[in-house]
Parts: C-alpha cells; sequence; structure tokens
C-alpha cells in the first residue's frame, strides 16, 4: 500500500467516524427531556468552549460570508434540534438531507453556478420524495416538525454557498461563531419556557452532543475531507441518515411510518447518484490532461 492510498483509507475511516458522530444527534437530542431552545443553547455552549480549547487562536474576520455562514449554521441548528423534538428522528434527518440539492440551486442564484441536468432530475426526485413524508400517516411526527426539518436543510444549504464566498474561509471558524449565536438566542428563547429538568442522562446527553456529535465530528470532517475523493465523500456522507433514526429505533422503538421509508430512500439515492454523477463529470477534465 502507498502512502497516498493509505492517506486515502484514513481519510475515509476520519469522514466515517464523523458521519457516526452526526447520527447520534437523534438519539441524543431524545433523550434530554428539554424545550429544544434549552438543548440548543446547551449543546452550542459545550460544543464552542470545545471547539475554542482545540483552536487556542481563532481567525475571526466578521467578513459578511462568515457572519452569513454563521447565521445560517445557527439556524440550522436551531430548527433541526425542533425537528427532532416535534417528529420523528428518520424524518427530521432525511427531510434535512435534500440540502445538496438546495445548495445547487442556491449556488445558480448567489455564485453563477449553473447546475447540471443531475441536479434538476435530483430536485424532482427530492420534492417526491418529500410528498410522501405528507402522505398519510406521519409515523408519530406532526406537520410542523416536517416543515422544520424541509427548512433546516434549506438553512445548510445557505451555509455551504457562504462558505463558497470565503476564499480562505474555515469551517472551524465559522463553526464557532455559529455556537456562540445558538447559544445566545437559545438562552434568551429558553428563559420564557418551562424550565428544564437537570438529570444525570441529560447532562451527559448534552455533553455528548457538544464534544463529540459537533465538535470532534467537524474536526474529523476538516481533516478527512481533504483526503477523500467527492465520490467518496459523498458516499460515506450517506452513513448519517442511513444510521440516525436506526440508533433512535433500536433504543427507543421509534420506527418510521412506511411513506417516511419509502420518501427517505428516494431522498438519499438522488443525492447520493446526482453526487456521484457530479464528481465523475469534475474528474473527466483531469484525466484528459494527464
Amino acid at each position: 500500500m502507498t502512502s497516498a492510498e493509505k492517506d486515502r483509507g484514513l481519510g475515509a475511516l476520519a469522514l466515517a467516524a464523523t458521519a457516526f458522530f452526526w447520527s447520534l444527534a437523534g438519539l441524543l437530542i431524545k433523550l434530554i427531556d428539554w424545550n429544544p431552545f434549552a438543548i440548543a443553547c446547551g449543546r452550542s455552549v459545550v460544543a464552542a468552549v470545545f471547539l475554542l480549547v482545540w483552536m487556542r487562536k481563532p481567525k475571526l474576520t466578521f467578513s459578511g460570508p462568515q457572519i452569513g455562514a454563521a447565521i445560517a449554521s445557527s439556524a440550522t441548528m436551531l430548527l433541526f434540534i425542533y425537528a427532532n423534538k416535534a417528529t420523528t428522528a428518520a424524518n427530521a434527518i432525511l427531510l434535512q438531507y435534500g440540502s445538496p440539492i438546495y445548495t445547487a440551486i442556491l449556488g445558480a442564484i448567489f455564485l453563477r453556478e449553473k447546475p447540471k441536468l443531475e441536479h434538476w432530475l435530483a430536485f424532482v426526485a427530492v420534492a417526491g420524495g418529500m410528498a410522501l413524508f405528507f402522505m398519510g400517516n406521519l409515523g408519530g411526527g406532526s406537520i410542523r416538525g416536517n416543515i422544520a426539518a424541509i427548512l433546516a436543510g434549506v438553512t445548510f444549504s445557505a451555509y455551504f454557498v457562504f462558505m463558497r464566498m470565503q476564499k480562505d474561509g474555515s469551517p472551524l471558524e465559522s463553526n464557532l461563531l455559529a455556537h456562540i449565536l445558538t447559544a445566545m438566542i437559545g438562552f434568551v428563547i429558553a428563559l420564557f419556557m418551562p424550565a428544564p429538568r437537570v438529570t444525570g442522562v441529560s447532562i451527559a446527553a448534552i455533553v455528548a452532543l457538544g464534544v463529540f456529535q459537533i465538535g470532534m465530528a467537524a474536526i474529523l470532517l476538516s481533516w478527512g475531507i481533504k483526503r477523500v475523493s467527492a465520490i467518496q465523500g459523498s458516499i460515506i456522507a450517506g452513513l448519517e441518515p442511513v444510521f440516525n433514526p436506526l440508533w433512535v429505533f433500536l433504543a427507543l422503538g421509534e420506527k418510521p411510518s412506511p411513506n417516511s421509508l419509502a420518501g427517505g430512500a428516494i431522498i438519499l439515492l438522488a443525492v447520493i447518484l446526482s453526487s456521484i454523477v457530479t464528481a465523475r463529470r469534475a474528474m473527466r477534465p483531469a484525466r484528459a490532461s494527464n
């Protein structure tokens, strides 16, 4: 095995670990009997402290794109946590997973990056998959929760667009600002809601969310994404929406409805296949020049 192959292998393992840590969000949030804004505040406080300790001297420019990325990321976290409380874990993560397609559309508007045919086809498929979530039994979820999950996908795609605007932008610095903002918003709103009941389980879950599900995932992502191809990255990232509802089902018995499973499968396949087609197209010029 060459050093390059070993490096790619380690990068793939880092992204697989990232997807694993991300997938714990649904289960850990379900274990905390707090209102969504108190959860968002607690998780972001822990995550911000963890990232500050790791970075030591963050490079904060407070540029428009950096602030925009922080606001979009903060909105995503607040919406996702609310969705996890208001609908099933499967609905929350799978409805949000359409974000790569929204990114292609927003990129066309703000960055003048023309979407390819596969993006438009995937967008239609994602819309069809989402329609299944709202047909018949919601599988223990709610319309408000499902809508929040869709909006989380839109704001998550806006985060990526703002990150592309930063030529030398660092995901860690943007994430740090996002967590500070989320902690502040969550704290203010939580003051007007029932006080959270502090237990050993809730504290342990909050710490695990901040340190592992957010902090370690961000560090592993920034390291691993530089060492794998776009195709590998898109496939490995697809592990999160598969395992997120699985952990909740195994631990808490929360079972998605048949419509949710069918719609989620359509969304997952649409995003992964379109990502693979785009990545292969991008690799053709490089191969031709060799």
